[in-house]
């Protein structure tokens, strides 16, 4: 249960959504470095856990410390809570997926799944039927059993929960317990993505059902390791907030294939800079946001395999349209024209060009480009054109002001734009953004939060006037109602910005009310022309998270990271190993 549709990226799938992870990796940061009184373990293997050479290189030998970097903190790793990326990288070492993904993005079981065959669905496409493993188990021994799941979907689609995956079960009609290992999941309507959503995990019912729901999301469970209980490789051991997590490998870990590195640190620098020079040390063995900028450096060291490869990951500045975070309830994006005007003064193609060196591609519509949903053409394109964005703003009955800012019914056009503190990319893009639209006459005043405390106070409850932010999709799925309709204002979806749109709200039902690909894709290019028109966002490009890794780790070829896939730079990680050379 991961985020219901994206992930926030610090760095919250559009090919995919379900839930969208705030993506902070690559995007997110801490302003404070760990101390030198509590460092977090470095790379190099403890003698109590040391992963000595085997003879053969290509053979996996067990123990050992993996080490890797980030700039945010987490938030929570309750699974039910989940919607950002740095929390998102902790839950995945911990918790086991109902099923999970092969490298090409199918729905799969594997040993370390819950599920021990693949779902079987009804003919009409209401009935979903899961059978789990009888030998699966938490960490304090009891076992994972159809109530877990029951719980788990129940608690999301409960408004009271104020889950961000609620739009990926609100469709549920009823859920049966077959026998303690089979669920059966009645739908109230077709819902395209619910085998997607089903790449999830589940929070465990023994130990939170006796919680009142509306606690839930303050309770200690997932914010305090000696009070998580977890079903995954490893165990979650110890967080030093700011500083460090680690995960230790579960000794009664149930599944057949078992977690070849002992023990796994997730490092917290702060910034990304920071992180570089600890992977050129050694200090840290991977780190998944590589600037641009030292992409090349990186690779020069000759020990690093970098990857760049473009990920489910697009960049987006928001717009809020909730009175209530405006001086007088006047929202000064209320107009379509205004808004259309924001993203002709943007130059998008200079930021692909120059801050992200050409390896980003520019988005009108929040479809990842040559996905098989991308509308293409049909989607309305801004070219960078300073002068129409001015006769725009004029249109839309905006006039100069005394000390050039435009104004209009008594208010001048200035608004606060946050991003996440540490992210030297975001840093960069708000300054243009911030240029390009004082030029056409409206004041931009950047604002860097830190990513944990961002997530928290303003993007889940939408208290903030414009954001720049990422969305990692965690599914290959392109619905985005939980982000785009107004069903799922805060606390219940990822409508951060209150955008309302009829039209949009029926498109996105339509779109996921059939399988027939053709027919969906029709859909999506009707939402692609109508989203880039409206411009609830201003969609800026899909970008890439390089990924570095040091000579330490290893792995085989089948289990190598893929870029492409929700969290796909931890690949299989339960088959990897690190050695001391």
């Amino acid at each position: 249960m991961t985020s219901a549709k994206k992930w926030i990226s610090v760095t919250l799938s559009i090919i995919l959504f379900g839930v969208l992870l705030a993506a902070c990796s690559s995007n997110s940061n801490n302003n404070k470095e760990p101390s030198t009184e509590s460092q977090a373990p470095t790379a190099s293997p403890t003698a109590s856990a040391s992963a000595e050479p085997s003879a053969d290189p290509n053979q996996p030998v067990d123990g050992g410390n993996l080490t890797f970097s980030s700039f945010s903190d987490i938030v929570s790793v309750n699974p039910i809570y989940v919607s950002d990326t740095a929390s998102g990288d902790a839950a995945n070492f911990i918790y086991a997926n109902i099923y999970d993904y092969d490298r090409e993005g199918n729905v799969v079981v594997e040993p370390w799944s819950l599920a021990s065959d693949k779902v079987q669905i009804s003919e009409d496409g209401l009935t979903y039927t899961i059978k789990l493993k009888t030998t699966a188990k938490w960490s304090d021994g009891q076992p994972v059993t159809a109530d877990d799941v029951i719980y788990t979907i129940d608690t999301v689609r409960n408004p009271d929960a104020g889950a961000p995956g609620i739009s990926s079960y609100d469709k549920v009609d009823t859920i049966t317990k077959v026998d303690d290992y089979t669920v059966q999941i009645k739908l109230k309507q077709v819902y395209a993505p619910f085998e997607y959503v089903l790449v999830s995990s589940v929070a465990p019912a023994h130990i939170l059902k006796d919680i009142p729901v509306k606690e839930l999301q303050d309770n200690a469970y997932g914010k305090d390791p000696a009070k998580t209980v977890t079903n995954g490789p490893w165990k979650w051991t110890e967080w030093k907030q700011t500083q460090y997590l680690t995960f230790d490998a579960d000794p009664n870990y149930w599944g057949e294939t078992k977690p070849h590195i002992q023990k796994i640190t997730y490092k917290i620098y702060a910034d990304q800079n920071t992180e570089v020079q600890a992977l050129l040390k050694g200090d840290v063995d991977s780190t998944q946001a590589i600037p641009v900028t030292q992409v090349e450096a990186v690779k020069k060291d000759g020990n690093i395999r970098v990857s760049s490869k473009p990920g489910p990951t697009y960049e987006f500045m928001s717009f809020n349209f909730n009175k209530d975070n405006w001086k007088d309830g006047f929202v000064p994006f209320a107009g379509q024209k205004t808004r259309q005007a924001i993203a002709t003064a943007l130059n998008r193609q200079g930021m692909v060009d120059n801050v992200l060196k050409g390896t980003g591609a520019l988005m009108n519509a929040p479809f990842l480009p040559g996905s098989w949903a991308d509308p293409g053409d049909a989607a309305v394109n801004y070219p960078y054109d300073a002068e129409k964005a001015k006769q725009l703003l004029a249109e839309d009955g905006w006039v100069a002001g005394s000390d050039g800012i435009l104004t209009k019914d008594g208010h001048r056009f200035s608004f606060e734009l946050q991003y996440n503190s540490g992210n030297s990319r975001r840093e960069q893009v708000s300054q243009i953004i911030q240029q390009n639209l004082k030029e056409v006459g409206i004041e931009v005043v950047p604002k860097a939060i830190d990513f944990a405390a961002w997530v928290d106070q303003n993007l889940n409850p939408g208290k903030y006037q414009a954001i720049l932010l990422g969305w990692s999709l965690n599914n290959p799925d392109p619905d985005g109602e939980s982000t785009f309709s107004s069903k799922y204002f805060p606390p219940n979806g990822q409508n951060m910005g209150w955008y309302k749109n009829e039209k949009l709200d029926k498109l996105w039902v339509d779109g996921y009310s059939t399988v027939n690909q053709d027919e969906r894709k029709a859909i999506y290019k009707e939402i692609g022309t109508e989203i880039s028109t409206d411009l609830p966002y201003v969609f800026l490009y899909q970008y890439s998270l390089p990924q570095g890794i040091g000579p330490r780790v290893h792995f085989a070829d089948e289990d190598a990271p893929e870029p492409t896939l929700p969290y796909g730079y931890f690949f299989r990680a339960i088959n990897w190993w690190v050695t001391d050379k």
